[in-house]
């Protein structure tokens, strides 16, 4: 290398601590934010299904009493 030609020299950034303390807060609310999501998905998911299942068992039930009536009516005949 001449003296005329320029030296490069490569910069590592640093970052303070307290930089550092402020990625790790960011990154942990942004997973915690995430999984709370990906949660309340399942959870509302299955409150569905339970309401779902509960109203079919009903329907059912009110057929299984209509269908007593009607026979217990067809008896009586």
């Amino acid at each position: 290398m001449t003296p005329d030609q320029p030296q490069w020299v490569v910069m590592e950034p640093e970052l303070s601590k307290n930089e550092i303390r402020k990625d790790v807060a960011q990154s942990a609310v942004e997973v915690t934010a995430t999984t709370v999501g990906q949660v309340a998905v399942i959870i509302t998911g299955a409150v569905r299904d339970v309401a779902g299942a509960i109203g079919g068992m009903a329907t059912e039930l009110f057929e299984l009493r209509a269908a007593a009536k009607r026979a217990e009516k067809d008896l009586g005949e």
